[in-house]
């Protein structure tokens, strides 16, 4: 009998790892799932959570891989405003709300430009992915993103599912 309690003690332990280790991939901090209409892509991304780090950005980066980004997450939903001073590709910028929901694309921003790119009020994060990659993929306003940033029972997309 206490043969018995020792294994199913192990089986329910690793049982709780793997239901743990499924929603830990499903929401990993360096990844950002999207979906839209049916579709679901894949972005590995550093995460600008600090005023610094949101200050700096892509700055100097001279080439991306085709799904990485940054991901920009404020404290708190704000007037989210961008240029490309110091930025040496082109980016699409997903402007987010806190629920996980795409409000606007800025497509193929511009090199160097310091034109002042108006994500909108009520925007929670940004997601900067190589130009024009949001319109090959089909990407538009009503995506939905899962990462730990939205995770919450108000999550579009939560990472539990």
């Amino acid at each position: 009998m206490p043969g018995n309690i020792t294994i199913l003690s192990t089986t329910l332990v690793l049982a709780t790892m793997l239901c743990h280790g499924a929603r830990a991939d499903a929401c990993d901090p360096g990844i950002v799932d999207i979906r839209h209409d049916g579709a679901r892509v894949q972005f590995k991304v550093d995460l600008a959570d600090d005023d610094a780090e949101r200050a700096r950005g892509l700055m100097f980066v001279e080439e991306m891989p085709r799904f990485s980004g940054m991901l920009f997450v404020y404290d708190h939903p704000t007037w989210a405003t961008f240029w490309m001073k110091n930025t040496f590709i082109p980016l699409d910028m997903l402007f987010i709300d806190k629920y996980g929901t795409v409000k606007g694309i800025h497509e193929n921003a511009v090199p160097h430009d310091e034109t002042t790119i108006d994500g909108g009020r009520g925007i929670f994060a940004v997601l900067e992915i190589n130009g024009g990659l949001s319109r090959t993929l089909g990407l538009a306003a009503g995506a939905e993103i899962r990462h730990p940033a939205f995770d919450g029972f108000w999550a579009a997309w939560p990472c539990d599912e």
